[in-house]
């Protein structure tokens, strides 16, 4: 009987994976922050405001825009333009919404692997609804998610477990079948009180090796090729 090659010899040994899920962040792991703190600094000096009096406003109120109960110009109006201003809303707006980059390898290989697993992908993460859509239609990731629990959509946000629990009835997966990656390690461990594998997201190698010991492997010719 021929001997069998590496590649099928390998695929002979490999364990289908008991995972239907991706669970996925936002901010810090398919993007960049959506309004971190390094957005909030540089739009200080850039429109040179009071830093630690911007930044006051900002932590009384952000919670409550990312849950959905206030919209962006709302926000604005409070952390803002509650006083007068040399800028436009509309410059203030274009320079939030400019903040976003994509992470494009972890993109790529989750891309990759829910079409080769066959994966489900829902989107878990806490936004606000202007930036939320924005980063969405900007960056196209309705064409990686199947799902969006966004915390604006569902007036929760993590580490409330009860997003995770939502996730889960919309998704009707066990939380078992689930893999949760998040660069917040919290929410990771959180995540994981519910049953679910977590993955504490900090480059994209180390995601892709964990996603692999999940029997989540990749392509990863076809990843270094696209390099």
């Amino acid at each position: 009987m021929a001997a069998l090659s590496p590649t099928a010899q390998r695929r002979r040994t490999e364990r289908p994976t008991q995972i239907k899920c991706l669970f996925v962040d936002v901010g810090g792991v398919l993007l960049t922050d959506g309004w971190g703190h390094r957005s909030r600094r540089l739009a200080a000096a850039t429109f040179k405001l009071d830093r630690t009096e911007m930044e006051d406003h900002h932590q009384l109120t952000f919670n409550t825009y990312e849950e959905g109960k206030l919209t962006l110009d709302e926000y604005l109006d409070r952390v803002v333009f509650y006083k007068k201003r040399s800028f436009t809303r509309s410059q203030f707006r274009r320079f939030m919404f400019a903040q976003s980059k994509p992470y494009s390898e972890v993109i790529e290989l989750l891309d990759q692997l829910k079409m080769r697993h066959k994966l489900k992908v829902a989107v878990v993460s806490n936004e606000g609804r202007e930036l939320n859509a924005y980063r969405i239609r900007a960056f196209e990731l309705d064409k990686l998610a199947d799902l969006f629990i966004s915390s604006c959509f569902v007036h929760i946000r993590k580490p409330d477990l009860d997003i995770f629990r939502f996730a889960l009835d919309v998704a009707q997966v066990a939380a078992p079948q689930v893999v949760y990656i998040d660069n917040t390690p919290m929410f990771a461990q959180i995540a994981g009180t519910l049953g679910m594998h977590s993955i504490c997201h900090t480059d994209v190698r180390e995601t892709r090796a964990a996603l692999a010991a999940f029997g989540l492997s990749s392509n990863e010719k076809a990843f270094r090729d696209k390099r």
